[in-house]
């Protein structure tokens, strides 16, 4: 299973459409690889979507299978790595493609859904991971899709940031939603 996904992964970012001039060819690999989730972003449609389910399964094993005492510095981390590597990998997009925030670049919503999933209770994350992660999923792509202010105005910082500090926003108020619901 894991196989097949990782060909596929690696037959869409082959076949990446590249109608944004210029092409993501010209994209540095590594700054492709990290901006798209490892392909992630070329998927269709919805490569947002694509990109915020795919941090849910990965949020959901790490409840499943961590344990309790680390599952919150684990998610700590993860958001903080996602959102460092970010900033720098969809500002390379940015600059590279002329577009302010490429369609293809989800790293944004995998730090955004980790985000949410940090701040609902370790203990009920654990007990429950399927049930937090769906939830987390849907409470992020409304707040990521809706962008109600001041989420909007987030978007308008330069490059990298703007990419990345809407979506976390959304995160962290879908993640106080979820905490909320799951005490």
């Amino acid at each position: 299973m894991a196989e097949a996904m990782a060909e596929a992964m690696a037959e869409a970012v082959a076949k990446a459409p590249c109608t944004e001039p210029p092409a993501w060819s010209a994209v540095p690999w590594s700054a492709r690889m990290i901006a798209t989730a490892g392909g992630v972003g070329f998927f269709r449609p919805a490569p947002g979507t694509w990109g915020s389910l795919v941090a849910a399964l990965a949020g959901g094993l790490w409840l499943s299978y961590a344990p309790t005492t680390i599952v919150t510095w684990g998610l700590a981390a993860g958001v903080l790595l996602a959102t460092a590597a970010g900033i720098w990998a969809s500002g390379v997009c940015t600059t590279v493609t002329g577009i302010e925030d490429p369609s293809p670049v989800v790293i944004d919503e995998v730090a955004g859904v980790w985000a949410t999933l940090l701040l609902v209770p370790p203990t009920v994350g654990v007990a429950s991971p399927v049930s937090v992660s769906i939830v987390a999923f849907l409470l992020f792509r409304v707040f990521d899709i809706v962008k109600p202010w001041p989420i909007s105005a987030l978007e308008r910082l330069p490059r990298g940031w703007g990419v990345m500090a809407d979506d976390l926003a959304a995160g962290l108020l879908a993640g106080i939603i979820a905490g909320a619901l799951f005490r």
